[in-house]
């Protein structure tokens, strides 16, 4: 479900050098290609995103210096409820301080997030993506985000095209404190519906030719979580939905410009799963 906010996309953040998040893309020596595309956070890469060529697998993998959560003190009481105006409390400026300066498409999502272990049911990486290009060639393995995560929605974009969203934690959900875990799934219990937020990427990856026979463009829209970690593990440990503010980076995306204008229309589409006989 997305709530509209009713805006186009918005110049948020500050330089890149104040920035406490932002997109680099590693450094190598002269003539030695391209580096890997990440996400850095207070100066120590945090993640390692899908590569530049778009026929790479999809990826978000956390690296071994991501220790940090973005949360803001000051923004906990707007978050606590079902925020439907962040403009009104200040919640986008707020975070967009933490982002590197560009173009943003605010997002406010409603979400279920189901907690996934890597390997296990349900994982993306062994199991959809596995379908199209196949096991690592190197390591005869599935890729490994080196995190649990959340999945939250999928649906069709067309026969040649499948959207998956994905919410990450900044660290794993098992540094969360139970107490406060358990403090949201008690007022979820009573109908409360937090707000997380996150910065999102839209990353679109189609394999090159000779791949495994399930051939299409994988969609998929990563929330990096900046603030709302315990109440993601709650709502998904009591089954309950909550709201995200999605901060999606248009100019960090690897995704055109007219994958990135659909992208609302998409996501507003009903739940539909990829059929898995084709």
């Amino acid at each position: 479900m997305v709530i509209e906010l009713g805006e186009p996309p918005r110049r948020l953040g500050v330089p890149a050098i104040e920035a406490r998040l932002r997109f680099e893309a590693e450094q190598r020596e002269v003539g030695g290609g391209p580096g890997r595309r990440l996400l850095v956070v207070d100066g120590e890469p945090a993640f390692e995103l899908s590569f530049w060529c778009g026929t790479c697998p999809f990826l978000f993998r956390r690296l071994e210096t991501a220790r940090q959560t973005l949360s803001l003190e000051g923004m906990q009481e707007h978050l606590s409820g079902a925020t439907t105006d962040p403009d009104d409390a200040g919640v986008i400026d707020a975070f967009g301080a933490l982002l590197p300066e560009g173009e943003y498409l605010p997002l406010l999502l409603r979400v279920e997030p189901c907690l996934i272990t890597p390997g296990r049911e349900g994982d993306y990486f062994s199991s959809e993506q596995v379908a199209t290009w196949g096991l690592d060639q190197f390591w005869g393995l599935p890729e490994y985000p080196h995190t649990a995560y959340y999945r939250t929605f999928e649906t069709a974009v067309d026969a040649s095209a499948h959207f998956y969203e994905f919410v990450v934690p900044m660290v794993p959900p098992t540094w969360n404190a139970t107490d406060r875990v358990e403090d949201y799934v008690e007022l979820m219990g009573l109908g409360a519906v937090p707000t997380a937020v996150a910065v999102s990427t839209l990353d679109v990856c189609e394999p090159a030719t000779g791949m495994p026979a399930d051939h299409y463009r994988h969609w998929g829209l990563t929330h990096f979580l900046l603030d709302g970690h315990h109440k993601m593990e709650a709502a998904a440990t009591a089954g309950r939905p909550v709201r995200l503010l999605s901060l999606l980076a248009l100019g960090e995306s690897l995704a055109d410009s007219q994958d990135l204008a659909r992208l609302p229309a998409v996501r507003a589409q009903p739940r539909s799963a990829r059929p898995t006989d084709t």
